[in-house]
């Protein structure tokens, strides 16, 4: 898969994660793995860049005397699942027209 589309299919799928419950690294990734594998590796700088995005914030709670990162979904990263979701009908006649189908006598 093109690595451009699938970073932005996995930061509306992190977003997604997000919108259900805050959450930490490890359960985003264990979450996630039900309908696709990511590492730490790739997760983090996602992370990183919704939070530099205003998609997400960041807080801390302690767990087992140390402290853990949590996420939360903004009203921005909201916005961005609603526009993804919005474009998705697009991407649908994109794929259709590389499919070969013809989308002309759809319509």
């Amino acid at each position: 898969m093109d690595i451009q589309l699938k970073r932005g299919l996995l930061e509306v799928c992190i977003l997604k994660v997000l919108s259900i419950h805050d959450s930490y690294g490890y359960q985003i990734i264990k979450d996630l793995s039900k309908i696709l594998d990511i590492s730490e590796s790739t997760l983090y700088p996602i992370l990183k860049r919704l939070e530099g995005a205003d998609c997400l914030t960041v807080y801390s709670v302690e767990h087992n005397s140390r402290l853990r990162k949590y996420y939360k979904i903004t009203q921005q990263g909201q916005e961005r699942i609603r526009s993804f979701l919005d474009e998705f009908n697009e991407v649908i006649t994109v794929y259709q027209f590389i499919k070969g189908e013809n989308i002309y006598d759809k319509k």
